[in-house]
């Protein structure tokens, strides 16, 4: 029958693993959880803790100014083609 761990003990036995104070063979013992699970929350953890110290503010910022840029940009051009069509279809109003 298949386990299934909440969020909390996996962040748990995933922090066990990222100090590495117990082997992972003693974790899995303890926790009752497959050698193999344990090494892939690790990676999952330490991919975790890598995204989490990034700096939004540069990558994320620039990124959304872009495309607000873009945005306006594409905004201005339909604009200028809608006028261009009114002043071109003008002479066949009724």
């Amino acid at each position: 029958m298949k386990k299934s761990f909440s969020p909390q003990q996996k962040a748990t036995v995933a922090l066990m693993a990222l100090k590495g104070l117990r082997s992972t063979t003693q974790i899995s013992s303890t926790f009752g959880v497959h050698a193999t699970q344990i090494n892939t929350w690790k990676k999952q953890a330490e991919e975790s803790l890598e995204r989490a110290f990034t700096d939004k503010r540069t990558k994320e910022g620039k990124t959304q100014e872009q495309l607000i840029k873009e945005l306006y940009q594409l905004v201005g051009q339909r604009d200028h083609e809608l006028a261009w069509l009114k002043k071109s279809l003008a002479p066949f109003d009724p």
